[in-house]
């Protein structure tokens, strides 16, 4: 065992010599064991985290002469539960620089932090350090190998508030926030099941941020799992500062500008989508957990769908298609209408918009387009600003220039009203990405409507649903289940039946456990008495 102990030392040697040099580099102590002396230790260490000012090392010796070290990130710690269960307790025990004081303050240390903590042994420098920098408590004995490693939370954290982006009338109002395990533990606490699995991952070569893949073994397909592992694995970058990081990597087609991986910072969003078969997969240090696959009708379907009664949501539904075919077609409808189909309008309300499109100087195209563009500049003119003043800006400056511009005569009311409704009718739809989707194509479609009327909004429409026809989501199509047609499927699409009648979950997009509720649960009153 000689030649072990002499190579080790070795070792040792070579890299205080680096460091005298400055030589030293991180990747060479990749296999390193910690050593038996805490000078060492603490000097190898030192040499890593040099410059790194929040970094604190502190020296602990107890009353009977044994040395310990404590390495910790100022701030991502809770120093007072360090001081009160951890290092009072060393510091008033008589313990001597011995093998058996060493392996007894190990067991100290595990005994008053298991009940507050998470204690993990690790022997390597490298490890160690990956620890550190997340957060965990470093103790180094003197005379042992091993370091703990203890997890004790400290950082800021942001309470459980309620949703803003996906806000719902009816249904929880707990929300996702910028903390991974918060986030995990809320969707835990409603799926109390043992085949709700949560696989963690590392993505990002200097923010080492946390990622966890959720799924329900046996709804879920295996294959969608193991793409998702896959696609996820294989991104090699700097940083992952925000969910989208990852959904750019691992959405099937970039150029698209519909979204295939849904995003939700609702725990009960991402909970029905995990019972529909879908997979879930959290960043740490953003409350946007994405969700795939996704289709096209999902991005249509709000929380509260399920909420309230199939009745009123049937209704809803109805209004809000309704509302996002205005908010992708109007302008250009209109566009087409008044500049090569005249004959297509009453005679009334053609000569009521002829004698308002007196004296204006441009097409009605061109107006159409300024004043789409001037309704998006003021939207996220609104968005930017600070929220006491940005919802004013952006609705006086939307009634002022309005105004203004048709006092001048540079554009006719009537297209005002029609942008103006067309902006109302976006905001009906409920994902916020699927809506800025249809904000992008609506521009050229209005400008094939400019060129060739109504013939260009055909062209227009059909090339959308050509592409969204061929459009997949790790491997289910866009359009399901309408096209290809699973008619069992389809009773929540355009609407929501009563819950007991959907038995079933989506085909494309289950496993093999395909059924969520048993049949004949109709209500009759016979069945109440």
């Amino acid at each position: 065992m000689s030649w072990k102990r002499n190579r080790k030392r070795f070792v040792y040697d070579q890299i205080l010599n680096e460091i005298e040099s400055g030589m030293f580099k991180l990747p060479n102590i990749q296999e390193v064991d910690l050593n038996r002396e805490l000078a060492i230790n603490e000097r190898i260490l030192r040499e890593i985290f040099q410059d790194c000012s929040d970094i604190v090392f502190r020296h602990i010796d107890s009353q009977g002469g044994m040395k310990l070290l404590l390495i910790y990130i100022d701030g991502l710690s809770d120093s007072m539960t360090l001081d009160q269960a951890v290092l009072k307790p060393l510091t008033l025990d008589v313990l001597q620089d011995s093998p058996e004081s060493i392996y007894k303050v190990e067991q100290m240390i595990e005994q008053q932090l298991v009940a507050i903590a998470q204690v993990q042994k690790e022997p390597k420098i490298i490890n160690m350090v990956n620890g550190i920098l997340r957060g965990r408590v470093a103790f180094l004995v003197e005379g042992s190998r091993k370091a703990l490693l203890v997890e004790i939370g400290g950082s800021e954290k942001r309470n459980i508030e309620e949703p803003t982006a996906e806000a719902a009338v009816r249904g929880p109002r707990d929300g996702f926030t910028e903390t991974l395990r918060i986030n995990t533990s809320l969707v835990r606490r409603r799926i109390r099941h043992v085949n709700l699995k949560m696989e963690s991952l590392t993505v990002g070569k200097y923010t080492q941020t946390d990622l966890v893949i959720a799924y329900i073994k046996g709804i879920v397909p295996n294959s969608v799992v193991e793409e998702v592992r896959k696609r996820i694995q294989r991104i090699q970058i700097d940083g992952v500062m925000e969910s989208s990081y990852i959904e750019e990597f691992i959405e099937d087609f970039t150029w698209s500008p519909f979204p295939q991986v849904q995003n939700s910072e609702r725990p009960d969003v991402v909970c029905s989508s995990l019972l529909e078969g879908k997979v879930a997969i959290f960043i740490d240090n953003t409350p946007f957990v994405l969700i795939v696959p996704m289709t096209f009708w999902s991005g249509l379907q709000a929380a509260d769908d399920y909420y309230e009664r199939s009745i009123y949501t049937t209704f809803i539904r109805i209004i809000r298609y309704s509302l996002f075919n205005i908010a992708l077609l109007f302008p250009s409808f209109y566009v087409a209408i008044t500049t090569f189909h005249p004959q297509l309008i009453p005679t009334n309300l053609l000569i009521s918009v002829a004698a308002a499109r007196e004296g204006v100087p441009f097409p009605t195209v061109i107006e159409t387009i300024l004043m789409e563009f001037m309704f998006e500049g003021l939207r996220e003119a609104g968005i930017r600003l600070p929220k006491p003043i940005g919802s004013a800006v952006s609705i006086v400056g939307a009634l002022v220039i309005g105004e203004a511009a048709v006092q001048a005569g540079i554009v006719s009311a009537p297209v005002v009203i029609v942008v103006a409704s067309t902006g109302i009718a976006s905001f009906a739809i409920p994902r916020y990405n699927l809506g800025t989707a249809y904000r992008f194509l609506r521009f050229p479609i209005l400008i094939l409507a400019g060129i060739i009327g109504l013939y260009g909004i055909v062209f227009g429409v059909f090339s959308i649903l050509i592409h969204l026809l061929k459009l997949r989501s790790f491997g289910v199509p866009y359009l399901s289940p309408v096209a290809p047609l699973i008619p069992k499927d389809v009773k929540d699409v355009f609407i929501r039946v009563p819950r007991w009648i959907m038995v079933s979950r989506p085909e494309l997009i289950t496993g093999a456990n395909k059924k969520r509720a048993q049949e004949g649960q109709q209500p009759s009153p016979k069945r109440g008495r």
